[in-house]
């Protein structure tokens, strides 16, 4: 051997990086999220005392999200992929020691790190994932990913809340930043590579206004974005509006994280709603969740906090829907991008997430100045009804 020998014979061979590799990489972080998932809105209430104030104030946090997300893809200008990962794994850390400080101003800075760590980690995992997995094997690989994270999100939620309500509001972040210490060693043990046909892009980094403006003149890309906009509406009122409506219906704290927890396992069944898009179509899977969710929406805003059990009981067929958009909603966009395109066009796609924060909460905070909690998700009905339509009308019936 020589001083030349490049450092990594000495480190064992890291396996192949394909589906199994990034579904563990998604569980783990998950884990890392989950677990404070319910925490965020409950502590926000503890602290406000208003599930009207609660929404204002995700509105106003919201409101500095979308441009953070948009500026991401210029890190990976500057900064080697794997730095990029490690960054946004720190956010979730530094995001959890803000919330651990109990007061208005860490809330607020802890719910803003955190979106912004999570778009870190999945525009990151996004490439990763178009860089090493074959388009055509992607109905498979992204329901499978998203089933390696049912215990995440079946035992996080639940978790977070019996650990803030037994331990205090350190708890639960104690255990994010253990999961993200795990998904950080994991992580690097992969030594994930990123493709040199692909990555190889422009010396300089594409402005995020260029970004946007070409990805508004794709007609595929504008639809693949209303279609993951639409199921991440449903996420984001249920994570942060039915631990609410279980605490104001009389049900406690726990209720509303054994509901989240209820509602995030059977996220299992995106392999099956993966299996069902390969023998009849994308597009089906897609229109019929839709009007699924819509249903069940409206029939839990109509229950409200007067019949909670019976809205937990419709949110949760709600959530079933959800996980098979889960599985298969994100393959219009994954189909629709070019490949040097991947890195801009997934920044500005991942807005979807950021904007299903902001607008539905600043709806709702409107609409719970004149109306009960039961309201969010009768509106919520009517918006995930429209984008249904939108996607039978014109997603492609090949798709």
């Amino acid at each position: 051997m020589t001083s030349e020998t490049p450092t990594a014979v000495w480190m064992p061979a890291a396996p192949k990086p394909g589906a199994i590799s990034f579904a563990i990489l998604f569980a783990v972080e998950s884990f890392a999220r989950a677990v404070v998932s319910a925490v965020v809105s409950v502590q926000a209430y503890d602290l406000l005392k208003s599930g009207q104030h609660v929404s204002l104030l995700f509105t106003i946090v919201g409101l500095f999200v979308p441009l953070g997300t948009l500026l991401v893809p210029i890190l990976h200008h500057f900064m080697p992929r794997r730095w990029v990962y490690t960054t946004g794994v720190l956010l979730l850390i530094v995001a959890s020691l803000c919330f651990a400080s109990f007061t208005l101003f860490g809330q607020a800075a802890g719910m803003y790190l955190r979106v912004l760590g999570t778009a870190v980690l999945n525009i990151t995992l996004s490439l990763y994932i178009l860089d090493h997995i074959r388009r055509v094997e992607l109905v498979r690989s992204e329901p499978l990913r998203l089933s390696f994270s049912v215990v995440s999100w079946t035992v996080g939620p639940y978790l977070g809340i019996w650990l803030y309500a037994q331990y205090g509001h350190a708890a639960p972040q104690i255990a994010a930043i253990i999961g993200a210490v795990v998904l950080l060693v994991i992580f690097w043990y992969l030594r994930l590579s990123t493709n040199p046909a692909i990555s190889a892009g422009p010396a300089r980094p594409v402005s995020p206004w260029a970004s946007i403006g070409r990805f508004i003149a794709q007609p595929r890309l504008r639809l693949a974005w209303l279609i993951a906009f639409g199921r991440s509406c449903f996420w984001s009122s249920f994570f942060i509006y039915a631990p609410l409506l279980m605490i104001e219906g009389g049900l406690g704290k726990e209720a509303g994280g054994m509901l989240l927890s209820a509602g995030n396992a059977v996220l299992i069944l995106a392999v099956v709603f993966g299996r069902i898009a390969e023998r009849t179509s994308v597009r089906q899977v897609i229109v019929w969740s839709f009007g699924v969710g819509a249903a069940a929406s409206l029939a839990a805003g109509l229950a409200g906090t007067e019949a909670p059990l019976l809205a937990a009981s419709m949110l949760f067929i709600g959530s079933i829907a959800a996980s098979s958009l889960d599985g298969v909603g994100g393959i219009p966009f994954m189909r629709a991008v070019k490949g040097r395109e991947r890195a801009a066009m997934t920044g500005v796609y991942r807005t979807y997430i950021d904007f299903s924060d902001l607008i539905p909460s600043l709806v709702f905070s409107v609409a719970l100045g004149f109306f009960g909690l039961g309201v969010v998700f009768i509106i919520l009905a009517v918006w995930l009804a429209i984008v249904g339509l939108m996607a039978w009308i014109y997603l492609p019936r090949s798709m």
